[in-house]
């Protein structure tokens, strides 16, 4: 009797039998435990990660869609090309001369045939910004002198000899205009000079970045001659 009370209690081997079932408990489903908690690990990262991708894709998604150009120049600063690209930058300030010295060009110049000159007042147009200074002075110019009305009697061609950054936004620009009787016989010459104020919106679509690949535009200018 003493020796079965001696061995339920656990006295002779030193361990209680019910610390060596739960002792072999844990040893069975030790390995199943640490499985299930992993997986559960596994699969609340899985979700986060989910999560982080389907936030992402929405902030992608809510961006502007902007179809980027590249615009190249030939060595004279003028453009002769232009398309789409992976990426582009903010026109730097050789292409802004170079632009803006073909819209001089194209806004003082009076040609003979009718289908250059509209063509001509169309890409002036397309570079003034709406409601600016430059649009209403601009207009008032042509409404004084219509070149398709000049062109009746005379041509003129536009010579740009400077154009240069006075600041960040605006440019000093001097030029001569050469006019000529219908004969081609030169009749005139004359120096002018103006300060034009820009601002730079890149094109948002296809059309606008055709008419103006570099999103350059006038929205203030003045000029007067050279004495």
């Amino acid at each position: 009797m003493s020796a079965s009370l001696t061995e339920v209690k656990g006295e002779g081997s030193g361990k209680s039998p019910y610390l060596a079932a739960r002792d072999e408990w844990n040893e069975r489903y030790r390995d199943l435990i640490v499985a299930a908690r992993n997986w559960r690990l596994l699969a609340v990262t899985s979700s986060v990660v989910a999560l982080v991708a389907v936030l992402g894709l929405i902030v992608i998604g809510a961006k502007p869609k902007v179809i980027p150009y590249i615009v190249a120049v030939d060595n004279l600063g003028k453009v002769v090309s232009e398309g789409t690209a992976v990426q582009a930058s903010v026109a730097d300030d050789r292409l802004k001369r170079a632009a803006l010295w073909s819209w001089v060009q194209d806004w003082r110049m009076v040609s003979s045939d009718a289908t250059v000159e509209k063509n001509a007042i169309e890409r002036v147009y397309a570079q003034i910004g709406n409601g600016t200074p430059a649009a209403i002075r601009i207009s008032d110019a042509y409404r004084d002198g219509s070149p398709l009305k000049l062109a009746q009697t005379e041509t003129v061609s536009v010579n740009v000899r400077a154009l240069y950054a006075s600041s960040k936004d605006s440019y000093e620009v001097e030029w001569t205009e050469t006019t000529f009787d219908l004969k081609g016989e030169q009749i005139g010459t004359q120096n002018l000079k103006g300060v034009i104020t820009i601002s730079i919106h890149p094109p948002e679509d296809e059309g606008l970045a055709r008419v103006n690949p570099l999103g350059i535009y006038v929205t203030n200018v003045s000029w007067s001659k050279v004495l």
